[in-house]
């Protein structure tokens, strides 16, 4: 008789925490339910976009699924895990959702595409056999979890030093909270979970030139959807792999991870939920956000005289110099929201920065090339000491604008970006107008107020049935 082999330390305590832990932490479900609405916003927004809408819907037009899941603000309906796919490309085609930043880098809303399709469906199905459906509450503590797991996995394990893509760790989340709110039994779990760490691995070859392309866009869409179908996989009794990580030779560690041991740095409990970072004001790349805010605020000055520009600084932290310091062209949308001198360009020039500033119309201005040509890029160590202090978790640049006839700017520095926790209580208003703005490109104004009327009762809200909450947004 084969003896059980014991589940991967990392792979157990992923399970027991979402079966088991309980999250009591108010801070964090409010914030789950701003992360909720700002993220599905996003999502509307990106609706206007055709090389976005070009991916969605059904890979065989006209296919029916009974009980299926809705895609917000689209009239399909599709099978859980294609609609994972669609929910999740729409939501981080703009780059526009929340972002968590540590030695790995993400964004951990981009889990809700999979868990809103997984619990639509399973709403939908419970109420077509007369039982009770999932609430936006379940939606709400699916969310915190997933957050969690990604952003705690993220500390200390950099997929990025080693080529790989930050989406693992959205499919593995993904697995984690998708296999609970299918109801799976611990052993089923463990098991889904398994196969996300053996899937293998999205390279970052797409967010990186010469190959930045739309695949950044669409990546976490493709990891969340993934990791739907494998809970289902699970769920079916399909078996699980014990030392999925740590197998000798075999294992993720000693294939794809340098031989480094995957490790949580912290109790798994609320603490990325309650940290995590909203973009608030510009669909940017995060690291370069304090870098917009500082354009912005000295465009003002300088809006009159670009043409007597000499040069200018700025001095960033290191991981914005790995991911975004870019000179040469930018092929693409996709190229320029992750090129920092392109969004401080485009702030200092414009004195405001969106989605359409990326798109060729803009781009084709010779004073944003002739602005990158004229920066000069440095790394404060300080900054890249606070980026990493858990204390702090500051992502700080500082820009200074020079000019031919010796004078100059004040050098302007922001430390922390709207959307950090230490500037929550302002960032609020802003995300609920962000919100309010963004279904405002795609719905009525009739059923933007009734969308808005439903969100802002947070309590109300956390009890309303997942199905009843996916109506407000179909078409």
């Amino acid at each position: 008789m084969t003896a059980t082999r014991r589940m991967d330390t990392v792979i157990e305590e992923i399970t027991d925490y979402v079966l088991h832990q309980e999250i009591d932490s108010s801070e964090a479900f409010t914030t789950a339910g701003h992360v909720l609405i700002d993220t599905l916003g996003c999502g509307i927004l990106a609706l206007s976009y055709p090389e976005c809408t070009k991916l969605l819907g059904p890979i065989v037009p006209g296919t029916a699924v009974p009980n299926g899941s809705r895609v917000p603000g689209t009239p399909f309906v599709l099978d859980p895990v294609l609609a994972a796919f669609n929910i999740g490309c729409i939501n981080r085609w703009l780059d526009y959702n929340d972002t968590w930043l540590a030695a790995e880098w993400g964004h951990p809303s981009d889990n809700l595409g999979g868990i809103l399709a997984a619990a639509d469906y399973i709403s939908r199905v419970r109420l077509a056999d007369g039982k009770e459906p999932l609430t936006v509450r379940d939606v709400l503590d699916a969310m915190i979890r997933a957050h969690e797991i990604q952003g705690v996995l993220a500390l200390e394990n950099s997929l990025n030093r080693v080529g790989l893509d930050h989406v693992l760790f959205v499919k593995v989340a993904t697995t984690a909270v998708c296999a609970k709110l299918l109801g799976g039994t611990k052993e089923e779990i463990s098991n889904a979970v398994s196969h996300a760490w053996l899937d293998n691995s999205s390279l970052r070859t797409y967010r990186h030139a010469p190959n930045t392309g739309s695949r950044k866009s669409w990546a976490a869409g493709d990891a969340t959807s993934r990791g739907v179908y494998l809970a289902l996989m699970a769920l079916k009794g399909e078996m699980g792999y014990p030392t999925a990580l740590t197998a000798p030779g075999w294992g993720f560690q000693d294939v794809l991870f340098n031989r480094q041991e995957i490790k949580l740095a912290r109790p798994l409990q609320s603490y990325v939920m309650e940290n995590v970072l909203f973009k608030v004001s510009y669909p940017a790349e995060f690291h370069a956000q304090t870098a917009a805010e500082c354009a912005v605020l000295l465009h003002p000055e300088v809006k009159e005289r670009i043409e007597d520009i000499d040069r200018i600084t700025i001095q960033t932290h290191e991981s914005a110099i790995r991911i975004i310091d870019k000179i040469g062209p930018l092929n693409n949308p996709a190229d320029r929201d992750h090129c920092l001198q392109y969004i401080t360009a485009v702030g200092l020039i414009f004195g405001d920065i969106t989605a359409d500033h990326y798109e060729q119309e803009t781009a084709s201005d010779p004073r944003i090339d002739i602005l990158r040509g004229k920066m000069e890029v440095t790394e404060h160590k300080a900054y890249s000491e606070d980026y990493l202090k858990p204390e702090k978790r500051s992502i700080s640049n500082a820009v200074q604008v020079h000019f031919k006839d010796g004078t100059s700017t004040e050098r302007i520095e922001c430390e922390y970006p709207l959307g950090h926790r230490f500037r929550r209580e302002e960032a609020v208003p802003k995300i609920l107008a962000k919100f309010s703005a963004n279904i405002s490109t795609h719905f009525s104004s009739k059923q933007q107020d009734k969308i808005e009327e439903a969100c802002k009762h947070h309590d109300r809200l956390q009890q309303m049935a997942v199905n009843e909450f996916m109506d407000l947004f179909c078409v």
